[in-house]
């Protein structure tokens, strides 16, 4: 019997020290739904995460978040749901979607972005008033919308655009294009874009700060692999991927 016993041990000691992803219980695809300004940094915590869990992957899918919030509620098989705004999340809670409660994982700003050189000498948000303008906005459903209605009400600003669009990503291209004289994407964006763009701080956007929801969902295929995602977005490693793209800590 004792040598029975000893002999289970030794079987179950092997066993613990297997592969990284018997050991976390964390097996097949990961899906996740995250906001268009979370493109860069979630790609990077996407191939971290496999790198630690062997044999995963992680299905990574960017639009705006009301786009996104609403695909989920149409009952798209989603393990986690990443919001640039409480807001959206909240729609899939309302809807049943989630059971945990939602953590904020990291905030964002505005910028002003114009195309490099600024060739339509875009000084501050002032100038988004001016009719000779072109400005490119996110459509106010979308978390960057939203806030640019904000940070215009405190500049006294109307709110004024020549295109409306449904993500970040989007509105970040036309002003690389040259497409438009000035935008208002994260400052996140603008730090991604290097130098094919430049950004202008202005006051009005701490007015609009926006908070990241993350959140796995009620109905994630993989349950575990979604709460593991969580857990590593919010992690000391993860929480310094997003600090070097420029995102605040919550």
């Amino acid at each position: 019997m004792f040598r029975t016993a000893l002999a289970l041990a030794a079987a179950l000691s092997l066993v613990g020290c297997g592969s990284t992803q018997q050991a976390s219980g964390v097996t097949g695809d990961v899906t996740v739904f995250a906001a268009a300004s979370l493109t860069g940094t979630f790609t990077e915590l996407g191939r971290r995460f496999e790198a630690a869990h062997p044999g995963v992957r992680v299905r990574l899918n960017f639009a705006g978040s009301s786009a996104l919030a609403q695909q989920i509620n149409q009952g798209a098989p989603v393990d986690v749901f990443a919001s640039a705004a409480p807001a959206n999340l909240e729609q899939v809670a309302d809807a049943g979607g989630i059971t945990a409660t939602p953590a904020v994982f990291a905030r964002n700003r505005l910028r002003i972005a114009v195309p490099k050189g600024n060739p339509g000498k875009v000084a501050g948000l002032v100038d988004f008033g001016r009719a000779d303008a072109k400005i490119a906005l996110c459509a106010e459903q979308v978390p960057c919308g939203a806030a640019a209605r904000k940070v215009f009400e405190a500049a006294g600003v109307a709110l004024r655009a020549d295109t409306l669009e449904q993500d970040v990503k989007a509105v970040l291209t036309k002003v690389r294009l040259g497409e438009v004289d000035a935008a208002l994407v994260y400052r996140t964006d603008v730090a991604a874009a290097g130098d094919e763009v430049e950004g202008i701080a202005f006051p009005e956007a701490d007015q609009a700060v926006n908070d990241y929801p993350i959140a796995p969902l009620a109905k994630a295929p993989n349950a575990a692999g979604a709460q593991a995602f969580v857990d590593f977005v919010r992690s000391d490693e993860g929480r310094a991927v997003l600090a070097e793209a420029g995102f605040d800590s919550p």
